[in-house]
């Protein structure tokens, strides 16, 4: 629902704030007043191209921001989480449109794209008149709105239809790998044949031979360095373990004496035999230590391939032993993609038969709806002066999607429906936006919207010209119809006719006057008396009679108490 509209330096005017409500509001005012820039001002906020000759002169930039409850608007709100914006109980749009052309869009404080803008707000208003947002005048939403008012479930349809969409797509993989199988897969074993050969089992094997291989390219330094090692350890005149035996039998005289200095004495009777140790383990280090040339060239030749194999497939050892798991499980599938073929169109048939199933009955289930449909608008337009028109509801297949049996479906099922109208006997339906005349158009809009109001997700109805070419008995149909539209829906209304005006349950009035050189345009809710008057300047024009004004306090009286129809 549209809570508040606030435009600044817009055409004629330079400051207005409304607030709006439940029920009707009526809009009045005199031709050329700028009832219609109002509208104007909300198709922006609702997504429409801007002009830059609507900023006021004057002014360097036009704005207008427009505040939209959202609790019932649970798509809109979805949306918006889509867009990666803020979600919240209301959305406030402000549109910026400067003078120099750069122009802005803000959803929830957020700058955002224009057609971020017009997805995000697709649904939270419907203009009916001569102004962008027509529904109705969409092909494309006729089946929605069908089905919404049918109460037609077509869940069903749509996972099946994904189901089916699934199978064809791995169809179309699996295919196409089997097609182009033979060249692929000499590829492929061409590829396996080199890094099965090499025998890659041992992810750490590249750095334990690299450990090896140091270790034989330095032999012949790593003997002489332990056999000096082994020496001054061991063997040489005055080595460590002669030292440390002259130290331990001095610290054991001291113990005889100082038994505070046992714990040194054990720690050195621990470093004689580890020095003993390390000297008998460096003497075997030394005597098994050769330099195996025909070893080293074993481990050389082995790091050669790991290098070579790691250029073409993977940075290390253990990347390159995955690159083969994986050449060997995509060889097995297109050795196997025969077998999986068959299986998938198997499944296949039985998902597109359910499919077909669930689809037809979709699809009688609409033609039986379509039927009400109609009938129940031919209705409403035989109140509204248009009972010679007729109401032709289209089917047709739907374009894309999957095909069973020969029957393409879409995930809303097998049908393309489209609304058409015959306005006058002896003409052909036609398909609604070729309609000519704007009054026409709105009384139908007006009847659809008085047979769909408790299913249409549109919180906000604008009728805009709904009242052209009639009066009398039609005025005052149109007007019950208004109120009962507004009993689902907030609906706002602008109008020339005090029949129209009189059902409100708001009103405002637009008045349009002269300061010095400028134009300015102003909108003015009326209070009962302010009401009156407006409504005898309506009856009677410029001459305001007690006569007219008593009309027009009939005419409200009988509007408060008028049931809807």
């Amino acid at each position: 629902m549209l809570e508040a509209l606030s435009i600044a330096d817009f055409a004629i005017i330079d400051r207005l704030d409304l607030v709006l409500d439940r029920g009707l509001t009526v809009i009045t005012g005199e031709t050329g007043a700028g009832k219609s820039v109002l509208i104007y001002a909300l198709d922006l906020v609702l997504g429409s191209r801007a002009r830059t000759e609507v900023v006021r002169t004057g002014a360097e930039a036009a704005e207008v921001q427009a505040q939209f409850d959202l609790r019932e608007a649970p798509d809109v709100q979805a949306r918006l989480a889509e867009a990666g914006l803020a979600v919240e109980d209301r959305l406030i749009v402000r549109r910026i449109v400067a003078r120099n052309g750069r122009h802005r869009v803000y959803l929830n404080g957020s700058l955002a794209s224009l057609n971020t803008l017009a997805s995000v707000a697709e649904g939270l208003v419907d203009i009916s008149g001569q102004h962008a947002h027509h529904s109705l005048l969409r092909a494309d939403v006729h089946l929605d709105l069908l089905d919404r008012v049918g109460g037609v479930e077509r869940d069903g349809v749509e996972a099946a239809y994904r189901a089916v969409a699934a199978i064809d797509a791995r169809i179309a993989e699996v295919d196409a790998r089997r097609r182009q199988r033979a060249e692929r897969e000499d590829f492929l074993r061409y590829q396996l044949k080199e890094l099965q050969d090499a025998r890659l089992e041992d992810p750490d094997e590249e750095e334990t031979l690299e450990q090896e291989a140091r270790r034989l390219r330095n032999s012949e330094k790593l003997r002489q360095a332990a056999g000096t090692a082994e020496d001054e350890l061991q063997q040489a005149d005055n080595a460590a373990t002669d030292r440390l035996g002259r130290a331990l039998r001095a610290v054991e005289r001291l113990v005889d004496v100082d038994a505070s200095l046992r714990p040194m004495l054990e720690e050195l009777r621990q470093a004689q035999v580890l020095i003993e140790d390390a000297a008998h383990s460096l003497g075997i280090y030394r005597r098994e230590l050769h330099a195996e040339p025909r070893r080293l060239e074993q481990i050389e030749s082995r790091l050669a391939v790991f290098s070579r194999l790691r250029r073409k497939h993977g940075a290390t050892l253990p990347e390159v032993i995955a690159r083969k798991e994986a050449l060997e499980a995509e060889l097995a599938e297109i050795e196997g993609a025969d077998d999986a073929l068959d299986r998938l169109r198997l499944e296949r048939m039985a998902a597109g038969k359910t499919l077909l199933e669930l689809a037809r009955a979709v699809s009688t289930a609409r033609r039986a709806a379509a039927r009400t449909f109609t009938a129940a608008v031919e209705a409403e337009l035989a109140d509204l002066a248009m009972g010679a028109a007729r109401l032709a509801m289209t089917f047709g297949e739907v374009a894309g999607g999957v095909t069973v049996e020969g029957h393409p479906i879409g995930a809303r099922g097998m049908d393309r429906v489209e609304l058409l109208l015959s306005a006058n006997p002896g003409e052909a339906p036609a398909p609604l936006g070729r309609i000519a005349s704007g009054g026409e158009l709105s009384r139908l809009m007006l009847a659809v919207k008085r047979v769909i109001a408790a299913a249409d997700p549109v919180g906000t109805y604008i009728f805009d010209e709904v009242d052209t070419g009639v009066g009398g008995a039609t005025a005052e149909a149109i007007g019950r119809k208004l109120k009962a539209v507004s009993q689902a829906r907030q609906a706002i209304c602008i109008t020339h006719l005090p029949q129209i005006a009189a059902l409100g349950d708001h009103h405002l009035h637009v008045e349009k006057h002269v300061e010095g050189e400028r134009t300015f345009s102003r909108v003015v809710p009326l209070d009962a008396d302010a009401r009156v008057e407006e409504l005898a300047r309506m009856l009677g024009g410029a001459r305001i009679t007690e006569t007219t004004r008593a009309n027009a306090a009939e005419l409200l009286r009988l509007g408060a108490v008028s049931p809807a129809g």
